[in-house]
């Protein structure tokens, strides 16, 4: 009985383990996620709610992230406030030597040494407008330098799972050393949006930062046009929630999005698009159409399905030691679901049962027996315990029988039987051996058996 509450608590924390690993691998054997392509180096789109990718063009591909990196910066200034090491409204002066690293063709809102503004605003001159030195600003807060910052940043991203990235600035400024991947960005993004503060800023179009002791009243615009038209026209997409632009020569166009429609949210990221002319003069903007385009695809192509519960598995397993039943049935622990494309038929799924050939007797409803794995196309899509439909009672009489079958199998009791009775047949034999021996010597010998008296009797006188 304590082996096989072992082998329960083994297969749970194993199949609880699968489950929530970081990012299944994309539905394959689809036509809709086959015919798929986006205009760009590197693409992929996750259902953030379940942490699956839908689709991966190139997506572990090392590219260069551009100001896509401010999204990792304002997230460690966010998890530096729940820590309570600063808040929103502390206020910070900007040191002589934040702009040591920036050049003079990045983005900026021309903050100036000495200026001060509160932590709140600096947030949002980094995320909405994209300023390279407000990000410089927020590092020597939380962490007293960029560089220490940076490590930060590095260390970050390792906690997250990505494997393929590497910081060497917290802004973006271009540098060989600073690149990451699609799949990275994802992880990061979807972390970030788990802090409401960051929701709240990558989704606001225009935001007003009061004068300050340096500068005038600025009014910062979003450079997300699905989220902002200020500066770019015709890409606005009423479902997206952010969340940041990125751009270089050697990056190309970039955009890490997210949008929200029916209850699901959708990120998207696309990385080293291009701008392109078209035959009317105007300039299509593959960054923003072409994530625009993945997300809309995304939540037309693909649904929430239950693809394994209770109702559609059914099995059994042989049950020893009961005179009641030869058999016990199994079922799903739980609810299997994935997001898949509309195309894919969840009773389609295989479904690989891990069952043993028997179980003793008693078994308790509930109790874990095997698990069961759906697989499509040659992709796991998780698995689940198999469990107990009901109590099967042990029969005394057949596990005594069992108890002393088992007790007279063991090795060491056969050895000892086997030695016993070799014993005892040496003193058979011997017993035999020498009993015949001293029968043979009393009928023959001078002493020992029966005699005749053949002496005469003396006469009397």
């Amino acid at each position: 009985m304590k082996k096989s509450r072992f082998l329960s608590l083994l297969l749970t924390v194993s199949l609880v383990a699968g489950l929530v690993l970081p990012l299944s691998a994309q539905a394959t054997g689809s036509k809709l996620v086959d015919e798929m392509q986006v205009a760009a180096k590197a693409a992929i789109l996750v259902d953030a709610d379940n942490h699956e990718v839908l689709f991966e063009q190139n997506a572990h591909d090392k590219n260069y992230p551009a100001s896509m990196t401010k999204i990792m910066t304002c997230m460690l200034t966010l998890e530096a406030i729940d820590r309570g090491e600063l808040s929103l409204t502390d206020v910070v002066t900007a040191s002589s030597t934040f702009n040591h690293d920036l050049s003079n063709d990045g983005s900026t809102e021309n903050i100036k040494p000495g200026e001060q503004l509160t932590v709140e605003q600096l947030l949002y001159c980094a995320l909405l407008p994209s300023a390279n030195e407000a990000c410089n600003i927020l590092a020597e807060k939380v962490a007293g330098s960029t560089d220490s910052f940076v490590d930060l940043m590095n260390a970050r991203a390792t906690e997250l799972g990505c494997q393929d990235t590497h910081f060497a600035n917290c802004h973006g400024l271009h540098r060989d050393d600073h690149y990451t991947t699609a799949y990275d960005l994802s992880l990061i993004v979807m972390a970030a949006l788990e802090n409401s503060t960051f929701r709240a800023i990558v989704r606001t179009p225009n935001y007003v930062v009061p004068a300050t002791n340096l500068s005038p009243e600025r009014t910062l615009h979003n450079t997300n046009g699905l989220i902002s038209n200020w500066r770019y026209r015709g890409y606005l997409y009423r479902y997206a929630i952010g969340v940041k632009t990125g751009s270089t020569p050697e990056a190309g166009q970039c955009l890490a999005s997210a949008a929200e429609k029916d209850g699901r949210t959708l990120v998207a990221v696309v990385m080293g698009a291009e701008n392109v002319t078209q035959p009317d003069g105007s300039t299509d903007r593959q960054a923003f159409s072409e994530s625009r385009r993945l997300l809309e695809w995304g939540f037309d192509t693909f649904s929430r399905q239950t693809i394994l519960d209770p109702s559609s598995f059914s099995g059994e397993v042989p049950v020893t030691l009961s005179k009641d039943t030869n058999y016990v049935g199994v079922q799903p622990d739980g609810t299997l679901e994935a997001t898949l494309p509309k195309d894919i038929d969840p009773s389609s799924f295989q479904q690989q049962t891990d069952l043993p050939d028997s179980v003793e007797a008693p078994v308790t409803k509930g109790q874990t027996l095997g698990s069961v794995t759906l697989t499509y196309d040659g992709e796991n899509y998780g698995s689940l315990p198999l469990v107990a439909v009901a109590d099967v009672q042990r029969s005394n009489l057949l596990y005594y029988i069992h108890r002393i079958k088992g007790f007279f199998g063991l090795l060491a009791v056969r050895i000892a039987l086997a030695t016993l009775l070799f014993f005892l047949a040496v003193l058979v034999l011997r017993r035999l051996l020498f009993g015949r021996s001293k029968r043979r010597y009393g009928r023959g010998g001078h002493g020992g058996g029966t005699s005749r008296y053949n002496g005469r009797r003396r006469r009397r006188r």
